[in-house]
């Protein structure tokens, strides 16, 4: 770190002077304008981008040596969350089938890509999403609501023994997904772009807590997945009773802790968060309750029966980990 004195100039004008080898290294020349962001940690910002734009970034794939769709499409999803504006594929010949199909897959899943320009050897993707369109509270909110529901589905489709339920929640986390990668890329962009963070009136440890929590609430959407697929290879006879009751107690309270969470993490409540937290413990103590009961059924029974409440647990203790990410976050900011 290099230490410089401020000085006053005319009576009024705070000047420090720039680190000679960074303004060379940045280009800087005499009567070039600089742009000044005050950050809300109070350090201070010293850029040459004065249009406070959104960066424009270019990913180029030659897929001449990739012979696998997936991998590319995997690819594809980093780039996106890397905060890459433009994305172009290349082939030195014809581009097969199965590339086409995952950049189609790649963007059918992703929100702000779209195909500008195809030929028979270049596919060129560009992002026309404008990131601060896109408010993280909102986001957060959309996920909260679509994996809560997923839940109660998973719930209704495992008593009612409603396969094609089943089906629609698994289909339904597609859109957590892509909600989460959303916020995985604005995260990327805010912290190579802090202008955009005043823009949206977000704290850069904000936007990294939101992150954290869009991360969580994407965890227990998984669950809801599994719960339903563990609900499909079930018989079809309906559960037994005492276990459904057991389970339909675990996921309201797992749900409970889940809803107190959001409403902390918006509320800023510190206290309600500690509270939350205390929650966890008897959602686990009924989700061991439920594994005794499943262990007097018929052995594959039992197994589906003890993944379900395992991911019902899990899903719990994962909410208690947002009202943990609340307190972490605001004992920094309100201390």
């Amino acid at each position: 770190m290099e230490i410089r004195k401020v000085q006053i100039t005319g009576g009024s004008s705070y000047v420090i002077t720039l680190p000679k080898d960074w303004a060379e290294a940045q280009k800087i020349k005499k009567n070039d304008p600089l742009g000044l962001v005050a950050q809300p940690d109070g350090t201070l910002l010293v850029t040459q981008d004065i249009t406070e734009g959104q960066f424009q970034r270019e990913k180029r794939f030659d897929v001449s040596a990739i012979h696998e769709p997936t991998f590319l499409f995997r690819m594809l999803i980093g780039s996106y969350i890397a905060g890459y504006t433009t994305i172009t594929i290349t082939s030195k010949t014809r581009l097969p089938a199965p590339v086409r199909m995952a950049v189609r897959d790649f963007a059918q899943m992703t929100i702000g890509p779209e195909v500008v320009e195809e030929t028979d050897t270049k596919i060129i993707l560009k992002d026309l999403l404008n990131p601060s369109e896109m408010p993280f509270e909102n986001t957060i909110k959309r996920m909260f609501v679509i994996v809560k529901n997923m839940h109660l589905d998973a719930m209704i489709a495992l008593e009612t023994r409603n396969r094609s339920l089943c089906d629609d929640v698994i289909a339904r986390d597609n859109d957590v997904d892509r909600l989460h990668w959303l916020i995985a890329r604005q995260t990327n962009i805010i912290l190579k772009n802090a202008s955009l963070a005043r823009k949206m009136g977000v704290s850069t440890s904000k936007v990294v807590n939101t992150y954290i929590i869009s991360r969580i609430i994407e965890r227990i959407g998984d669950h809801a997945v599994r719960v339903s697929e563990n609900a499909q290879k079930m018989p079809e006879n309906r559960v037994d009773p005492e276990v459904l009751a057991a389970i339909k107690k675990a996921s309201a309270l797992a749900l409970s802790i889940f809803d107190k969470s959001i409403i902390s993490f918006f509320n800023g409540d510190m206290l309600g968060s500690h509270k939350n937290i205390e929650q966890v413990e008897k959602l686990e103590e009924i989700c061991e309750n439920i594994n005794v009961l499943a262990m007097k059924k018929d052995p594959f029974v039992a197994v589906s029966l003890r993944y379900i409440a395992e991911s019902v647990r899990r899903s719990g203790e994962y909410a208690g980990d947002i009202s943990e990410s609340v307190i972490n976050y605001l004992v920094e900011e309100k201390t």
